[in-house]
């Protein structure tokens, strides 16, 4: 008998898009598995009409808690071998189980798996086919074929540094072993901070390329608004923060500080957007002085 797999994903004020996603697995997934969507405090009782709309799906209905506080939730329900995390503003075309079970199968060492990601609205031109890792000091990492169109270079499964949020599966094992996911970020680099966990305890991340997820991609926090631009701010240091030691963290938190921080928040207010300005360095300061639970 086939392990199921729990299919997590967060829902806030997204209804139509979470209906979409739903649909799509519906369609074209023949792995055994189950949809729980965690309602993160969406404006209207988008939690009921979901469960009156998919009533063969667990619905839980969430103060909003963040990306992982979502997640975690799901957690707590989810009955599953496999845990496969997704936003909801995302689509399969075809099965993805699997496949990923399969990788993540294949070794014991294998920690963790995200697909391949394209744009939803632009199927032939890739999001994410793997991280690279982060840069000593600057804390810069880049998502591999971002942007870039669909070729053979990017068919190949390998290791990457980090897992994509957007999909990404582990195993209950791996799970209980490194713990949920920190809710310390609220949005923005939770599984950056997951990833670094997992590597940490001597599991390998890979991409594979066989399976393929579409993506809308940033619902929730716009790009150039200072929700995102705050909590991406913040999360960058905190994630410094949390996961460098020694010299490497104090070099790499001075940058971010002095440097990174106020370069930006120059731009924008170069450009007239003091909106923005304003949010990196508030981000960038309540990411030095937040309290975090140590992993």
């Amino acid at each position: 008998m086939k392990a199921i797999v729990s299919i997590i994903t967060v829902n806030y004020n997204g209804f139509i898009d979470t209906c979409e996603m739903i649909e799509s697995f519906h369609k074209y997934e023949t792995y055994p598995y189950e949809i729980i969507v965690v309602d993160n405090g969406s404006h209207m009782p988008e939690d009921e009409e979901l469960q009156k709309k998919h009533p063969d799906i667990v619905v839980i209905k969430n103060a909003n808690t963040g990306f992982a506080g979502g997640n975690n939730a799901g957690l707590s329900v989810a009955k599953g071998q496999y845990l496969f995390f997704i936003n909801n503003d995302t689509l399969i075309k075809a099965p993805v189980l699997n496949t990923l079970i399969q990788r993540l199968e294949s070794d014991k060492k294998n920690g963790g798996v995200s697909p391949m990601l394209k744009y939803a609205y632009a199927p032939d031109t890739l999001q994410f086919a793997g991280f690279t890792p982060f840069s000593y000091i600057t804390l810069r990492n880049s998502a591999i074929g971002y942007n870039d169109k669909d070729q053979p270079c990017y068919h190949e499964a390998c290791e990457t540094a980090s897992l994509h949020g957007a999909a990404m599966m582990v195993s209950r094992e791996v799970l209980q072993k490194v713990g949920p996911m920190s809710e310390d970020y609220f949005l923005f680099y939770e599984e950056f901070d997951w990833s670094a966990r997992i590597l940490h305890t001597g599991y390998r991340l890979w991409y594979e390329p066989t399976a393929v997820v579409y993506h809308k991609e940033g619902m929730t926090a716009k790009k150039g608004s200072p929700l995102r631009e705050f909590y991406l701010s913040r999360a960058r240091i905190l994630f410094a923060r949390k996961n460098f030691f020694g010299i490497r963290k104090l070099l790499s938190c001075i940058y971010i500080f002095s440097i990174a921080a106020p370069k930006k928040a120059l731009l924008y207010l170069l450009h007239g957007e003091l909106n923005l300005s304003k949010a990196v360095l508030h981000g960038t300061i309540n990411g030095i002085i937040s309290k975090y639970k140590k992993s």
